[in-house]
């Protein structure tokens, strides 16, 4: 018996596999991934591989759990096919689907883990933690009664205690350091927004600057929101930071994209074997038009990044910095299935106006597929543009007359070589202990008071800049074992203190105190705002 059983391990994931292919899913609906409805179904097929999967159940010598085994079964039958048509299981579609939809139900805090305790960073305004009164500082010590400070609960964990639906109580146990007081806040929990554009603000009299970390339904209108105020100030000219954006929903990439160009300009195409041709043009004339503008991406810039990268550099519209970008072409449409669970399933590639593919091959397996920027940085990709090699035969050339390749990622007109300066053996020691966030945090806290008096940024800076915090951090690193060297605390002093400078501004004013001082040591924006400042519109 247990041979038979061995045997069924084996080969029954095989015949399954063929059998979910040809329809095991009833009354979905996909999803383009331009937001509109696609009705569709998949009706059981009766034919020999289901026949084998229907007797297997009704004659195996002992029970099979079929709902497991398709569990299982169905993320390897999508391997065969690409990387990214993949199966989500009931329990984690809420979660995934809450970066696209750019919102998600809870009570309103950003937090992290200080000291194995809950710190509460910010409050999210609006939301029920601030209106019940929670405190930047507070420490959360117990969810609905369970402890959760001192006891090594892992994060995810706490973050499932914390969310749940929309209107549901949850009661929340908070220490406050400051008078050393108890107190359980009983919260309705809300709808708390998820912002996809990080900071947008004016790096020079006439040059603006926004940072867009993912595409999801919020994107567009936050986009627009944070661009009129930028004109309101001054702004004629615009750097988009699209780097390390991974993608999201297609859509407000192509209606980001349209801002800038011309109507009736192709922004984008999508093509697959089963769906015809798809193109989108711009459709307005929208205020972008008449900006200068420059678009920052690296290895990290991904599928509606590219689309928003591809549509201006086709289209001569505007300059892309930095470094390659991933080079993901492939479009997903969404199947939600009767249990909750969905499969994404790629349907079409997508093209640049002038009909490139900027997909990467995939054709030797996940793995080199996934290992593909670890491979570029090992051949140097990173510092050198000269180590990047595209075939003659993917070349394609814009209206304007430069030469672009399709093939694997959009290509920089400006290449940015990843900065290393400051670097050292003691500066990735003490970086990959995280050492410099830590201490930022552990600072906040200590001088909360203080610090949380100012609500301009430069008043901020010139009071952080009167206190000794770099003398601090490196007493306390002392304190840990990290001794560098005379060299090397030189060499790395500048990156070391201004990282610090912004984490502490973070915890106090967000993203609008991080970013204009992390400028200080990003050499891809540095390079923008030349590239702008010789370029006029």
């Amino acid at each position: 018996m247990p041979g038979k059983n061995t045997k069924l391990a084996i080969w029954l994931p095989v015949v399954l596999g063929c059998c979910l292919v040809t329809g095991m899913f009833i009354g979905i609906h996909f999803r383009n991934n331009s937001g509109t409805q696609l009705p569709a179904k998949i009706f059981n097929r009766q034919d020999k591989l289901t026949s084998i999967l229907d007797f297997i159940e009704s004659n195996y010598v002992d029970s099979v759990k079929m709902d497991s085994v398709e569990e299982s079964i169905i993320p390897i039958i999508l391997e065969k096919l690409d990387p990214h048509s993949i199966y989500i299981p009931p329990r984690e579609l809420v979660g995934v689907n809450e970066g696209l939809r750019g919102n998600f139900d809870g009570i309103g805090v950003q937090f992290n883990m200080q000291n194995d305790t809950i710190l509460v960073i910010q409050t999210v305004k609006g939301g029920p933690s601030e209106k019940a009164g929670i405190l930047a500082g507070d420490r959360i010590i117990s969810v609905d009664g369970t402890v959760v400070a001192g006891v090594k609960m892992p994060e995810d964990s706490i973050v499932s205690r914390l969310r749940g639906e929309k209107n549901s109580e949850v009661k929340v146990g908070i220490y406050r350091k400051r008078n050393r007081e108890k107190r359980v806040y009983s919260l309705r929990r809300g709808i708390i927004p998820v912002s996809s554009v990080d900071v947008g603000y004016m790096i020079t009299s006439d040059i603006g600057y926004i940072k867009i970390n993912t595409f999801s339904q919020t994107t567009y209108p936050e986009f627009q929101e944070i661009l009129s105020k930028l004109k309101h100030l001054g702004c004629h000219k615009l750097i988009m930071d699209l780097r390390g954006n991974s993608g999201g929903i297609m859509d407000p990439a192509i209606r980001i994209a349209d801002d800038f160009l011309e109507k009736g300009k192709l922004v984008v195409y999508t093509e697959g074997h089963s769906r015809a041709r798809e193109e989108f043009r711009a459709t307005q004339e929208d205020s972008g038009e008449d900006l200068g503008l420059a678009i920052l991406i690296d290895e990290g810039s991904a599928s509606a990044s590219e689309i928003v990268a591809g549509a201006i550099q086709d289209n001569d519209r505007g300059w892309i910095i930095g470094r390659r970008s991933f080079g993901k072409g492939l479009v997903q449409e969404q199947a939600v299935m009767n249990d909750g669970s969905a499969l994404r399933l790629t349907t079409a590639r997508y093209y640049t106006p002038t009909g490139r593919s900027i997909q990467k091959s995939y054709a030797h397996g996940l793995d080199d597929y996934y290992h593909d920027i670890a491979s570029r940085y090992k051949k140097g990709e990173f510092m050198v543009a000269d180590s990047i090699h595209f075939i003659d035969s993917l070349k394609f050339t814009t209206p304007g007359g430069r030469i672009v390749y399709g093939g694997g990622g959009i290509m920089p007109d400006y290449f940015v070589p990843y900065d290393t300066s400051g670097i050292t053996p003691f500066f990735l020691k003490i970086n990959n202990a995280n050492l410099i966030y830590r201490y930022a945090l552990t600072y906040s806290d200590i001088h909360r008071d203080e610090l949380s008096a100012f609500n301009r940024l430069d008043e901020f800076v010139d009071y952080l800049d009167s206190k000794d915090f770099l003398g601090a951090f490196k007493t306390h690193i002392g304190s840990l074992g990290y001794n560098p060297s005379a060299t090397e605390w030189k060499e790395s002093k500048l990156i070391i203190r201004t990282q610090l400078k912004a984490y502490i501004a973070r915890n106090f004013l967000d993203n609008e105190g991080f970013y204009p001082i992390i400028q200080a040591i990003d050499n891809t924006l540095s390079q923008a705002v030349e590239v702008l400042k010789k370029n006029t519109p």
